[in-house]
């Protein structure tokens, strides 16, 4: 944890309405490229437009069945994933030097969140050491990818809660053949909503002790 006096200031902006994949990540590439020791950490909460994304390394041939899901390479690590209606995706613009973490700190720490955020709702999940994300059973509920430049993070994790699973059936998620995706919504009689969850990861993060303050943005 930071010391007192050099714990940073974090803003949180949540997304009502769908958004483009594309234009959040132009929006956090260039806030990192662009901020400097002072900038307070940025964490976004929201859904996108149906589409998939590759990774830095991401394979064409993980795409199995062509669609008409626009296909967008970013600069994350990782394989091709889908993101949409249903799932939350948080994006982590973190100051890992100023907050004394690592690369496995920052990994963990969002697994963690995921885990801790699932078992409110009696949902026991863990994670995988060789293969980034979270899981229940051998199904996969929750994934992420990072991309670190100068010691700041963007891009983030996602959380299945209702989504349709068909954008994942048309790829390798993570690159893995046969990866089973799973929902919240497939776990619980009545799953939380988009918001409610967002609540709880508000109300995690500003009693983490690694923030000075926590302001929320409504979008």
């Amino acid at each position: 944890m930071t010391d007192v006096l050099q714990k940073p200031e974090l803003i949180i902006r949540q997304y009502h309405d769908l958004t483009p994949y594309e234009d959040r990540f132009l929006e956090m590439k260039t806030f990192t490229e662009n901020r400097d020791e002072y900038s307070p950490d940025q964490l976004w909460i929201l859904q996108h437009q149906d589409v998939l994304t590759q990774g830095q390394a991401g394979k064409p041939e993980h795409i199995l069945i062509p669609s008409n899901i626009p296909v967008i390479q970013t600069d994350r690590g990782g394989q091709v994933t889908w993101h949409g209606p249903g799932q939350l995706v948080a994006y982590f613009m973190f100051d890992l030097n100023r907050l004394g973490w690592n690369v496995r700190t920052l990994v963990s720490y969002a697994e963690n969140l995921m885990i801790d955020l699932l078992k409110k709702y009696g949902i026991d999940a863990y994670a995988k050491p060789d293969a980034p994300g979270v899981y229940v059973a051998e199904r996969k509920i929750g994934s992420l990818g990072f991309k670190i430049r100068k010691g700041r993070s963007y891009h983030g994790l996602s959380l299945n809660l209702d989504c349709d699973l068909s954008g994942f059936n048309t790829i390798n998620p993570c690159g893995y053949a046969g990866l089973e995706m799973v929902r919240m919504s497939d776990l619980l009689e009545q799953p939380p909503q988009f918001n409610q969850l967002c609540r709880e990861i508000i109300e995690t993060l500003r009693h983490s002790g690694y923030f000075n303050q926590v302001t929320v943005e409504q979008r």
